[in-house]
């Protein structure tokens, strides 16, 4: 029998992916969850793209649960997230990008509660050889990370990761419009 705490994470899981959508560039949907790393899993995963359906940020959400915890959990739940975001090359060259990704996490995850958090961020150039070498170089930032939510109600973990994920991807904020271009290249 499914313990209550993980039934009502899946549902939760299963509302967000099937409610209105959280933001118009964002795609959810399930996917398989990892089996052995505790004994209950859900796991989701997300999409951001651009207007001309380009993807620019996907991620993962794993919700792991164990009824005793686990050593350096706090509570049953463990949430897992993984972020990959396009970057601008001279965004991605900032070396304060990775404590400013973090920063975004947590104040993110302020809301929902939190403790134990934990994780890495990567950035990473890709350059092209050979046949290739007439392909752009990219920039990418990873954003790997885990932690104990305090409470059982998972909803707020989920927005967290999902407005980071589109916050990677260089989207404004939840609610704020980006401002249009100028024409000529006006700035003021």
């Amino acid at each position: 029998m499914t313990p209550a705490p993980f039934q009502k994470a899946v549902e939760t899981l299963r509302a967000i992916i099937d409610g209105p959508p959280l933001r118009p560039e964002l795609d959810l949907e399930d996917m398989p969850a990892p089996q052995r790393l505790a004994p209950y899993a859900t796991a989701m995963s997300g999409s951001v793209y651009r207007e001309d359906d380009t993807e620019v940020a996907m991620g993962r959400l794993i919700v792991l649960y164990d009824p005793e915890g686990r050593s350096g959990w706090t509570g049953g739940f463990r949430v897992v997230a993984y972020i990959r975001a396009d970057l601008e090359p001279e965004i991605a060259a900032d070396e304060l990008i990775g404590p400013v990704a973090w920063s975004w996490l947590l104040e993110a995850l302020e809301p929902a509660g939190y403790a134990g958090e934990s994780g890495t961020i990567t950035r990473a150039v890709s350059e092209s050889f050979g046949d290739k070498r007439d392909e752009p170089s990219t920039t990418e930032l990873e954003l790997r990370a885990s932690w104990s939510p305090t409470g059982d109600d998972l909803e707020g973990h989920v927005r967290a990761w999902c407005e980071v994920m589109c916050t990677t991807a260089g989207l404004p904020p939840s609610g704020v419009s980006a401002l249009p271009d100028r024409p000529g290249g006006a700035t003021g």
